[in-house]
């Protein structure tokens, strides 16, 4: 009968949380659940039309220096609420059916990285990747900003600068522009172009012409 009456509360939890998030009783107390759809795709994303002008209006220049660069001088991740810091939030964010534990640790879920087009049903085989990477942002101006700044950067979630991707996907990127890296699976190079020049644009950021070259053929796949 206590059995009974625990599968029924789960029932109707489930019911009344249809599309956002379920709760389940478990041996080790309360998870949650995000019943949400997977996104594999960050917020802020702009038409071909807005990408294409943020392009033009980007300064063109010679790539600064990596030197004195170091990736705590970008704070992350951070906590952005509650348990929950920025890495979990995007794993929740970009995953379908993402139990995470009471520290907010993903323990189970899928995501699709739309850079291979891999599902992966482990939240260890999936990195955040900075779709502007950290040195790159280094390079073209983030050297001279305050630690703060980095620090807002690094863990941007209101525009398209972080995407949860196969991690060894993530790794070969690197800290490449678009000149010399793009996903390897094409049909993403167009959306992977807006994100990048939306990013650099909204944070100042300058690029090279190579980079810019490789970028303007990229956009000019997108339809839209």
């Amino acid at each position: 009968m206590r059995l009974s009456r625990r599968l029924t509360t789960l029932s109707l939890a489930r019911r009344a949380l249809t599309g956002a998030a379920a709760i389940v009783i478990g041996g080790t107390g309360l998870v949650a659940i995000d019943t949400s759809p997977a996104l594999a795709t960050p917020p802020g994303i702009p038409s071909k039309a807005t990408a294409q002008s943020q392009l033009n209006a980007l300064t063109v220049k010679s790539e600064g220096s990596t030197s004195g660069y170091s990736r705590n001088l970008f704070p992350h991740w951070i906590t952005t609420s509650g348990a929950c810091n920025t890495r979990e939030t995007v794993l929740k964010r970009d995953g379908t059916s993402v139990v995470t534990d009471s520290s907010c640790a993903a323990t189970s879920g899928r995501w699709y990285s739309p850079y291979d087009g891999a599902t992966w049903t482990a939240a260890s085989d999936v990195d955040i990747d900075h779709v502007v990477p950290l040195a790159e942002a280094w390079r073209s101006g983030a050297s001279g900003w305050t630690t703060s700044r980095r620090q807002s950067f690094a863990n941007d979630l209101t525009r398209p600068q972080l995407i949860a991707v196969t991690d060894n996907v993530n790794q070969s990127k690197g800290d490449q522009d678009p000149s010399t890296w793009q996903p390897p699976l094409s049909s993403y190079r167009c959306t992977y172009s807006k994100m990048w020049i939306t990013v650099k644009y909204n944070w100042g950021l300058s690029l090279q012409s190579s980079e810019k070259s490789a970028l303007q053929s990229m956009l000019n796949t997108c339809s839209s």
